[in-house]
């Protein structure tokens, strides 16, 4: 027994495996092309669309949390800030609907973090298609969350008695300016999902950034009830300008300045956290 085995081993490590046998099971023809930029950022941006469809209690961010804020702060400061809920509403929705889309942003940084302990860029990084598509991808991915809370706000406003005067036209340029800027504001939570080691930590930190720009804004309240030095700090805070670019186009009274400024600033943060982003990313 002993002595058939070694020679069926011994014949097995002499054989050769013949030419027409391996071009039956190799590949023939032109290898595929490498993907585009375009193409492979879509896909991971389709990924991203993916895990909503398998774990739907993301969405819990994009549409309750919106849900709680609008209704929470108009029928709670409503009739005390502005003596009825109606009009204030008028003047709350524009900054409820900055104010959600931008806390949503920090998880980006979240998700990209929990992929990175779970290893899953590891393998990314072994692919042959661009390498920030991985990260391009994510964000796009998450865009598309924004404009789904985004509509479930301004739906909701209708429906409590929200009438933005800019009509259509003003609701869909307020809506492309909040998504144009929140593109850019994510690669901040995307930086500090490669930095940081926890997804706890990336949304500690977020909060830390993202409350005192909020709610230190025009969302609730005019400035110019505000103290002089606070006043400062909102005619600089990048959140406010949005606020007012957007409550502008809703309310049909286009803010030019506070336009140009979020543009800029939206500008400004993508090139800088862009880069910056793609850097820690090549060298982790």
């Amino acid at each position: 027994m002993t002595s058939t085995s070694s020679a069926e081993r011994t014949q097995a490590d002499d054989y050769t495996p013949a030419a027409e046998n391996l071009g039956a099971v190799l590949a023939t023809g032109e290898p595929p092309a490498r993907p585009s930029a375009l193409s492979a950022s879509a896909t991971f941006a389709w990924r991203a669309m993916l895990k909503i469809k398998h774990v739907p209690e993301q969405l819990f961010d994009v549409t309750v949390f919106p849900v709680i804020m609008t209704l929470m702060f108009t029928y709670l400061f409503g009739g005390a800030l502005a003596g009825s809920t109606d009009e204030y509403l008028q003047y709350l929705l524009p900054g409820i609907l900055v104010m959600s889309v931008a806390m949503i942003t920090m998880y980006t940084g979240v998700g990209l973090n929990t992929d990175i302990e779970k290893g899953v860029f590891d393998r990314f990084r072994t692919l042959p298609i661009w390498r920030p598509a991985a990260l391009v991808g994510a964000v796009i991915g998450d865009v598309c969350r924004y404009l789904m809370a985004s509509t479930v706000i301004m739906v909701l406003g209708l429906i409590m008695g929200y009438r933005p005067e800019g009509g259509l036209t003003g609701v869909l340029a307020g809506i492309g300016m909040l998504l144009v800027f929140s593109f850019a504001f994510s690669w901040i939570w995307t930086m500090f999902g490669l930095l940081l080691r926890s997804e706890r930590s990336v949304m500690g930190v977020s909060m830390l950034v993202l409350f005192p720009m909020t709610f230190l804004s025009n969302v609730f309240v005019d400035p110019r009830t505000m103290p002089a030095w606070l006043q400062g700090f909102v005619d600089v805070n990048p959140i406010a300008n949005l606020v007012a670019a957007v409550r502008g186009a809703l309310g049909g009274q286009w803010d030019g300045s506070a336009t140009m400024w979020t543009f800029v600033s939206a500008g400004i943060i993508l090139a800088i956290f862009g880069p910056l982003t793609m850097r820690i990313y090549n060298r982790k």
